[in-house]
């Protein structure tokens, strides 16, 4: 079972275990972490899971996909190191990654 770090929006860093096939998103509400709204509850709909993750990560996520990259032109505070979380399952290969939930609550 992967370990998972999210920084949460209040600074507060939490390791969790994560369940394989599911997604970041999922992982993050599961375990109340602060700042991830979730509000379509993963259809890639409202980008209110938007994080960041470790630059040190990218390479091993599966490519954005066009509908993802739209989504995130809508959020406050895009970077390239923008996913949103709703579309990374969590795999073994995920384990150690870090996680910082945006501003979603604006």
């Amino acid at each position: 079972m992967p370990k998972i770090t999210f920084i949460g929006s209040d600074g507060a860093a939490v390791e969790v275990d994560a369940t394989n096939g599911h997604s970041l998103m999922e992982v993050a509400v599961d375990n109340g972490i602060t700042g991830m709204v979730a509000e379509c509850g993963g259809a890639c709909a409202c980008a209110t899971c938007h994080a960041y993750i470790d630059t040190a990560w990218l390479d091993n996520l599966p490519a954005m996909a066009d509908m993802e990259d739209a989504m995130l032109d809508s959020t406050l505070d895009r970077r390239p190191n923008s996913r949103l979380s709703c579309q990374i399952e969590v795999s073994d290969s995920l384990d150690g990654l870090v996680v910082t939930v945006a501003d979603n609550e604006s």
